[in-house]
This record gives C-alpha cells, sequence and structure tokens, in this order.
C-alpha cells in the first residue's frame, strides 16, 4: 500500500465522525427523549474511556513483563502527565471552555434559564468532546500509518474499517449532549467539530507512517482519557438531576452501543 494510498483510506476512517454529526440539527422530541438521548451520548463516551485505558495501559504491562525498567519509567510519565493534563486542562482553561455560571446540581440558577448562555455553555460541551474524541482519533491513527508502514497491509485495511465504524458512533456522542438541552448548532459548528474530532486519524496517519512511538501513543491516548472523564462526569451530573431513570437508560444503550461497534472490529479480526 503506497503512502498516499494509506492516508486517503487514514481520513476516510476519521470522517466518517460526520455520519453521526447531522444528528444534532434535527428537530428535537420531547423532554424525556432528550434526556434519554444525553445519557445515550455519556454510555458511548464511558465505553470510550474504558476502551482508551486498556490500551494505554498494555504498553507499560508490556515494559513490565520484559522488566524494562526504562521504557516502563518514559510510559508511566507520558500516562500519567497526559492523563493529568486532559483532566485538568478542561478545568483550569476557562478561557477556551467557557462555563455559564451557576449552571450545577441543585435548583435552577439564573444562567441556565438565560438561553444564550445555556446555548453557549453547550456548544463549548460539545467541542470539547470533539477534542476529547480527536485525541483518541489521533492515536488510532497512528496505529493505521504504523501498521500499513511495517507491512501489515492487511491489519491496516481491518483498523481502517473498525476505526470507521468507531467514528460513526462518536459523530452522536459529540451531539447528544446538544440534542439533550435542545440546541441546534449550525452546519459550519458541525464542520467544525468533525474536524476536530475526525481530523486528528488523518494527521495521526500521516505521523504513523514514520513514527513508531508507544510513548507519542500512550501519551494521546492518556490526554484522551482524562478530557473524556472530564465530560462524563458533567453529562452524569446534569443527567442526574434531571432524570436519573432516563439518564441510566441511555447509559445502558449508549454502553451497549460502544460494545457492539468494538465487538465488530474485533470479530473482522483486528
Amino acid at each position: 500500500m503506497s503512502f498516499a494510498q494509506t492516508v486517503v483510506l487514514g481520513a476516510i476512517a476519521g470522517f466518517t465522525i460526520f455520519i453521526g454529526l447531522p444528528f444534532g440539527r434535527l428537530q428535537q422530541g420531547g423532554r424525556g427523549l432528550r434526556i434519554f438521548l444525553g445519557g445515550l451520548s455519556g454510555g458511548i463516551l464511558v465505553f470510550l474511556l474504558f476502551d482508551i485505558l486498556s490500551h494505554a495501559t498494555e504498553p507499560l504491562e508490556a515494559a513490565l513483563t520484559d522488566r524494562n525498567p526504562g521504557q516502563l519509567g518514559a510510559l508511566g510519565v507520558a500516562y500519567v502527565v497526559g492523563f493529568g493534563v486532559g483532566l485538568l486542562s478542561l478545568f483550569y482553561a476557562p478561557r477556551w471552555r467557557r462555563r455559564a455560571p451557576g449552571i450545577g446540581p441543585g435548583a435552577m440558577a439564573v444562567a441556565e434559564a438565560d438561553p444564550a448562555l445555556v446555548r453557549s455553555d453547550t456548544l463549548s460541551l460539545g467541542m470539547t468532546i470533539a477534542a476529547g474524541i480527536g485525541l483518541h482519533n489521533f492515536s488510532e491513527g497512528l496505529a493505521i500509518g504504523q501498521s500499513a508502514a511495517s507491512g501489515a497491509i492487511s491489519l491496516a485495511l481491518l483498523l481502517i474499517i473498525g476505526f470507521g465504524l468507531h467514528n460513526a458512533t462518536e459523530g452522536f456522542g459529540i451531539v447528544g449532549p446538544l440534542v439533550a438541552r435542545d440546541v441546534r448548532p449550525t452546519w459550519s459548528w458541525l464542520a467544525v467539530a468533525g474536524l476536530v474530532g475526525g481530523g486528528p486519524t488523518f494527521l495521526g496517519t500521516i505521523v504513523g507512517t514514520a513514527v513508531n512511538s508507544p510513548i507519542v501513543f500512550v501519551a494521546f491516548l492518556a490526554l484522551a482519557a482524562g478530557a473524556i472523564l472530564n465530560v462524563v462526569g458533567e453529562l452524569i451530573v446534569a443527567g442526574r438531576r434531571a432524570s436519573w431513570e432516563l439518564t441510566l437508560w441511555g447509559l445502558f444503550f449508549g454502553f451497549l452501543a460502544g460494545v457492539g461497534t468494538d465487538l465488530i472490529l474485533v470479530a473482522a479480526g483486528a
């Protein structure tokens, strides 16, 4: 497989995320449906969190088994720093992620009654999800590029198909909170979210053809895990405030959707 073919297929795998994004433009249903869909988005992200952490931990376990303290130390630093930055930077970067004041558990605050503030906060949350998914997808692109560069063409193709299916599901994970809060994004916002979430698969594929670094791989997975954990916490708090029962059902079916796409990838032999 040529470099150009690898890059094109990596781009296809990344931009399948646009399949799920237009759902955010649909006319929303009743309050119960919106709460359920918010939980569904959270369930998809919960599965992603477990999946990302399991893949990020594998290189550390391998270094431990091989009794390679130098590699273990480097991977451990990448893991801890990446996870910490991904988790905490979203909290300590108010200029990038502007939170509407007063939105949180308890009685409705004045900010929650202001449609402009709610819309701004919700769109910011959606873009945060896209950024977390993008970090994860960069590591997927690395896997595609590294497989193609090493001559494992069949594995590279299977990864492209499997990651493409995953990304289609992740598109809904981005817009789910918007649907839940009855916020309809513009087409331009969806385009940017798709580039932020899916574009890194393309970039990772390019980097992966030239760089084979487990440290970089672990660092980006850990960053993604930290960012997604931050978002999952927000979605669960919001869902518990609205309707914990509907949120739990949404989490359940969202998690199953994530497992289902992962099993398709496993069944394909990747």
